[in-house]
């Protein structure tokens, strides 16, 4: 029974080049099968050229409730923002 199956997460990618993006998620008994089914799912008119599954379980992710305290280290750090950066005469396209 599919609930019983474990819950995987799809990711696609459309084209060459570009990222894969979270499609999705689906209910299979094992990693076959769950890109099997997120092809027949996520990909049914020629969407992408490439596909991940993933156990959700396997992910660990932050949690948007603790967004601020968690985020807020980088906030201190103006080095890694390019306006910390004077950019020299003549440099285009930067």
């Amino acid at each position: 029974m599919s609930a019983d199956w474990p819950l995987w997460e799809v990711f696609v990618r459309s084209r060459r080049g570009l990222s894969h993006t979270h499609a999705g998620s689906l209910h299979a008994p094992d990693a076959q099968m769950a890109l099997r089914n997120a092809r027949d799912l996520y990909t049914r008119r020629s969407e992408g050229v490439s596909l991940w599954v993933v156990p959700s379980r396997e992910i660990t992710a932050s949690s948007p409730d603790e967004k601020d305290p968690f985020f807020d280290p980088a906030a201190d750090k103006a080095y890694r923002h390019p306006t910390f950066y004077e950019v020299p005469e003549g440099v285009k396209n930067l």
